[in-house]
C-alpha cells in the first residue's frame, strides 16, 4: 500500500496471524480457508483524516472506481491530505475528481469537525469500540459500516465485524457453504463464536472472497 500505517506492519501481521491461527483452531472452515488461500496481509491504514476521507470516497463504489477518485483527489491536494487543504478546494475541483455532491458535503463536514477540534481522533485511540462508533456516526455520511472499517483498519481492533459489508457476507456464505447470503443480523449472530477475533476473521473473509476494501486497485 502506498499509505503507511502508524501501526508497525510486522507487529500488525503478527497479531493478525496469531488471531487467525487461534480462530482456525476453533473453526474448521476457517482452517480450510487458510489452507486454501493462505494467511492475508494486514490492511493497516494510518489513523486520521486521510483514511476517513478514503472511507467516504469508497462508499457504494467498486474498489477500482474508488481508487481512481482517490488518486485524482490526492493529486488535487498535492498529496497533502489534511482538513485545511480539503476545505480550501473549490467544489468544482472536487466534482472533477469524481466526488458526488453528497460526498463533497460529507468530506467538508469531516474536515470542519477535525479543523475545529470538535472531533478528537487522538482521543478515540484509547476509546471503546462503541465510543468510536458513536463519535464517528455523529458525522454526516458515516454509518456503522464506515466507523467499523475505521476501527478495523486504522485502530487495529481485531474483534470488529463490519457485518453490513456485502463482500464479507458473500465470503461467509462461501466459507460456510450456505444456501443464502446472511444479512447483517444473522451474520453477527453466526460469528459470535469467533469473538475475540471477528475483525481478524473479517480480513480473512475479504481475502477469501477476493475483495480489496480500501486498497488501491481492483
Amino acid at each position: 500500500m502506498s499509505e503507511r500505517s502508524g501501526i508497525d506492519e510486522e507487529t500488525a501481521a503478527g497479531r493478525l496471524h496469531r488471531a487467525l491461527r487461534a480462530l482456525a483452531a476453533c473453526d474448521p472452515d476457517v482452517a480450510r480457508a487458510i489452507e486454501r488461500v493462505g494467511l492475508p496481509a494486514p490492511r493497516s491504514r494510518a489513523p486520521g483524516f486521510a483514511t476517513l476521507l478514503r472511507i467516504i470516497t469508497a462508499q457504494q463504489l467498486s474498489t477500482r472506481a474508488a481508487a481512481a477518485i482517490q488518486g485524482r483527489l490526492e493529486a488535487a491536494l498535492a498529496d497533502q491530505i489534511e482538513p485545511e487543504a480539503y476545505l480550501a478546494l473549490d467544489d468544482t475541483v472536487l466534482r472533477a475528481c469524481g466526488l458526488s455532491a453528497r460526498k463533497i458535503v460529507f468530506g467538508r463536514a469531516l474536515a470542519e469537525a477535525l479543523a475545529s477540534g470538535r472531533l478528537d481522533l487522538d482521543g478515540l485511540t484509547a476509546a471503546s469500540d462503541e465510543a468510536v462508533i458513536e463519535a464517528l456516526t455523529a458525522l454526516p455520511g458515516f454509518g456503522r459500516w464506515s466507523a467499523e472499517i475505521y476501527l478495523l483498519f486504522a485502530l487495529d481492533r481485531l474483534d470488529v465485524l463490519p457485518a453490513d459489508d456485502l463482500a464479507l457476507q458473500v465470503g461467509f456464505q462461501r466459507l460456510k457453504r450456505l444456501d443464502e447470503r446472511p444479512k447483517a443480523k444473522a451474520f453477527r449472530a453466526a460469528t459470535e463464536s469467533w469473538a475475540p477475533w471477528r475483525g481478524a476473521g473479517s480480513i480473512l473473509l475479504w481475502h477469501f472472497y477476493g475483495a480489496a476494501t480500501l486498497d488501491e486497485g481492483g
